[in-house]
């Protein structure tokens, strides 16, 4: 096997996700590369120290262009915050380095963009770390939708649910809480929660034409965890949204972190002519499924648990009916990304698919405020 190079950027939970998949990925899948944690790189030398001493990376960087300028170094992994995502992407495309990227992608479409140029420009191997693509209770529903087992799709409709910043108390800023400051995150809800929902919608069901939303910041100001000082919170707290898709059918989507009592409810059905499918996170092992097409008699909603060897990655896995759970993702989406490196057929979610998502968040927040409307931008 060839050595991946790997420089992380990033030592929070996204960072811990992406190194256990790194680590993982060679011991269950046959590749053609092996990932070698080279080094990780963060603002705080001595937390990136103890994380380095406890994932194996050989190295610590402090600063990201350092990172970027090491001739050892093959990949670059952005598992930092929204707000550096660009400025390091496009200096490691430039460096002749793949990167994989933490979604969103950018904190604009036309930060996105950038990159994306930057990405194609360079001939490196770029992915967006949207790994709920990789459940595969969600693969095998993109398999039955592909083969047309429900016809011809009428709705598609998809939440996302939490409630960790409903106390007024919780402060915008800082290493725990940066997704409520829209200067280092972007947007709340819809560039967090909700494009996970549209990125897998449309690598289901296709791209979406046209957007109707509106969002809500239920408490205007909040504490500056880093200045102390009170400031106007300007991320939205909760975001729903109407949808066209391109094959003409109709979602709703809907994202929230004050839905008292979940922690993280993703949850998205489809509806086709012939029959429907339904996927919850808190399940993430089962594909709800009904065919209209069934015998009446016994006609009725089953639950399929994947754990046989003919579901998707199940057989790189463990024996019949033992169920794999959330960080598997990620390292399907690694084995996936060497795999495509391996055979020169590049994987996906790449940066223009998630360009096409950043384009359906900054069509919702645009409808948003305009109340009407908006055609979305297609990558």
């Amino acid at each position: 096997m060839k050595p991946l190079n790997i420089g992380m950027v990033g030592y929070g939970l996204m960072g811990r996700a992406h190194t256990n998949a790194f680590r993982q990925a060679n011991q269950f899948f046959s590749l053609g590369h092996r990932p070698v944690l080279k080094a990780v790189c963060g603002r705080d030398g001595k937390k990136a120290k103890a994380f380095a001493k406890n994932w194996g990376y050989e190295s610590v960087e402090t600063d990201w262009k350092a990172l970027v300028a090491r001739p050892d170094i093959d990949l670059i992994d952005i598992a930092a915050t929204n707000n550096v995502h660009a400025e390091i992407a496009l200096a490691a495309a430039k460096a002749g380095k793949m990167v994989l990227c933490e979604k969103p992608l950018g904190m604009s479409p036309s930060e996105s963009l950038k990159m994306v140029n930057a990405v194609e420009k360079a001939g490196v191997a770029n992915m967006v770390w949207y790994n709920y693509r990789r459940a595969p209770a969600v693969t095998m529903a993109k398999q039955l939708i592909e083969e047309g087992k429900l016809g011809k799709i009428f709705h598609y409709r998809a939440k996302f649910l939490q409630d960790w910043t409903i106390s007024a108390d919780v402060p915008q800023g800082g290493a725990g809480t940066w997704r409520l400051d829209a200067s280092v995150s972007g947007s709340g809800v819809t560039g967090d929660l909700l494009a996970h929902c549209i990125d897998t919608a449309m690598w289901l069901n296709g791209g979406i034409e046209s957007v109707t939303g509106m969002t809500e910041t239920f408490v205007k100001k909040r504490k500056n965890a880093l200045t102390g000082k009170k400031q106007e919170v300007l991320i939205d707290d909760a975001s729903a949204f109407l949808a066209r898709f391109n094959n003409g059918s109709l979602a709703t989507f809907e994202a929230t972190r004050y839905a008292r009592g979940h922690k993280a409810l993703y949850t998205f059905e489809v509806n086709g002519e012939h029959a429907s499918l339904a996927w919850d996170l808190h399940d993430l092992h089962r594909l709800e499924w009904f065919d209209h097409r069934d015998e009446g008699n016994v006609r009725g909603w089953r639950s399929i648990h994947l754990s046989e060897s003919e579901h998707p990655y199940i057989e790189h896995w463990w024996i019949p009916g033992v169920q794999i759970g959330f960080e598997h993702t990620f390292t399907h989406q690694v084995a996936d990304f060497i795999a495509g490196l391996d055979s020169g057929e590049p994987a996906r979610p790449n940066f223009r698919d998630g360009l096409a998502t950043d384009y359906v968040t900054d069509a919702v927040l645009k409808s948003a405020k305009t109340g009407r409307w908006t055609k979305v931008k297609q990558a």
